[in-house]
């Protein structure tokens, strides 16, 4: 018997056969965040928080590589989270009194 029968699999169809979504496509779509929908806007605002990596800066930062006293630098470890920023303000604040 050459005849397929009724219990014989679908011929397979290759994925990258299928036909390129359009503009009319996307715009019948609906955004879900789970399994509500949500607007366009929102999703992505979800998907940004979602995003890996460091935040970006503020742009007014610069890295660079600075060598401090042992002392110095534990006493500002010590206080915590956010050292970092209350040694930049220590700085800043040292700079008001003694800049020219």
């Amino acid at each position: 018997m050459s005849a397929k029968g009724k219990n014989s699999p679908d011929a397979w169809v290759d994925p990258d056969d299928a036909p390129e979504l359009t503009e009319e496509d996307f715009a019948r779509g609906q955004w879900m965040i789970g399994e509500r929908v949500v607007s366009k806007d929102e999703a992505r605002h979800e998907i940004k928080k979602l995003s890996r990596g460091r935040p970006p800066g503020s742009g007014s930062k610069r890295s660079t590589t600075v060598r401090f006293d042992t002392d110095v630098l534990d006493a500002f470890k010590a206080t915590g989270r956010g050292w970092q920023t209350r040694m930049n303000d220590a700085l800043r604040d040292w700079l008001k009194e003694h800049r020219p």
